[in-house]
């Protein structure tokens, strides 16, 4: 008897750095200010949560605009985008995310005065998500 075989996807990482330059429009990204929390073994990929924050005053000169959550093994690398302004008080998103197996996730946010720094944490996934790239 000739055993079936499962198409899986490939896994594979992708790099972000194209991706974050057209986020970005080229300009430098700096390692800091940003703090990423998740599990460092998730044991399933369909609801991982996740913790941003970002180290900002939140005031009307100097304030986060935007956040943007990244990863490199899903089908749609750029997993969300959140807009913030100064009447947010603080630069803090708790949210879940699904992830297409082990992987490392990064985040990007934007300053009102043009700056953008970066965050990253690695996380192990023992059941994927996204495996269709609809």
């Amino acid at each position: 008897m000739a055993q079936s075989r499962i198409a899986r996807p490939q896994l594979t990482v992708q790099p972000l750095e194209p991706l974050i330059a057209k986020v970005t429009g080229g300009a430098e990204v700096r390692a800091g200010r940003v703090a990423l929390e998740m599990p460092r073994l998730a044991d399933n990929g369909h609801a991982v949560p996740l913790r941003i924050s970002v180290s900002s005053p939140m005031t009307e000169r100097d304030f986060v605009r935007t956040i943007h959550v990244l990863s490199e093994r899903n089908p749609r690398p750029l997993m969300a985008v959140f807009h913030l302004n100064p009447h947010c008080g603080r630069a803090e998103i708790s949210t879940r995310v699904r992830l297409n197996g082990s992987q490392r996730v990064v985040v990007i946010a934007g300053l009102s005065d043009g700056s953008w720094w970066s965050g990253s944490a690695q996380v192990e996934v023992t059941e994927t998500a996204c495996l269709d790239a609809t």
